[in-house]
């Protein structure tokens, strides 16, 4: 039976590495400063960590529909993602 390995190509290591650096990064945060709920643009009250969450999410949902809507370059929508994500964090 051959197996298939996942290739890890530069760009695939760097997204799990700045993952995990964001999640080391809040964690410390968290530690340093404790979250409190607060209501922003979302319909919900969210912590620190739930606008990490939602940002992440949503720019997976970004990176699906530029793939599947544009035959643009996926390198080129790397803007959108870091945007949304900072408004989701600043304003969510």
């Amino acid at each position: 039976m051959d197996l298939e390995w996942m290739a890890w190509t530069p760009p695939t290591a760097i997204f799990f590495i700045t993952i995990a650096l964001i999640l080391l990064a809040m964690g410390i945060w968290e530690i340093i400063s404790p979250t409190i709920e607060r209501r922003g643009i979302l319909p919900l009250s969210t912590t620190r960590g739930d606008r990490l969450f939602i940002g992440l999410l949503g720019s997976g949902y970004i990176a699906i529909a530029w793939m599947g809507l544009t035959d643009w370059n996926l390198y080129l929508s790397l803007p959108v993602y870091v945007s949304f994500i900072g408004l989701v964090m600043r304003f969510g």
